[in-house]
């Protein structure tokens, strides 16, 4: 199985915990993780700053599709992050964890 790790930012806490909650509910991810971090980006041809909060989801690859459309369908930003990363290894009861929780 392959497992990845997923990383979005949100603009408020609200957002982080509407977000994690669906993709949980809808059995998209096993885990989601989520704590405030500064940005610093351009945007519109400027450098931004702001706070946001970043969630880390772990999840399998096969369901990646799924999630970034949900995920497109609850974001509040008109071009959010959303980055996949391949988990490599890890402990195996934690990743056949993951087999359980996720679809």
């Amino acid at each position: 199985m392959d497992y990845i790790q997923v990383m979005t930012t949100v603009p408020k806490r609200e957002d982080a915990e509407r977000i994690s909650k669906e993709l949980l509910k809808k059995r998209l991810a096993a885990c989601i993780q989520f704590f405030e971090v500064r940005s610093l980006y351009w945007w519109e041809g400027k450098v931004e700053e702001s706070s946001e909060y970043l969630l880390l989801i772990k999840t399998k690859s096969k369901v990646y599709g799924e999630l970034e459309k949900e995920i497109l369908s609850l974001h509040p930003y008109e071009t959010p992050e959303i980055i996949a990363v391949p988990i490599r290894g890890g402990f195996s009861g934690y990743l056949s964890w993951i087999d359980g929780e996720v679809k």
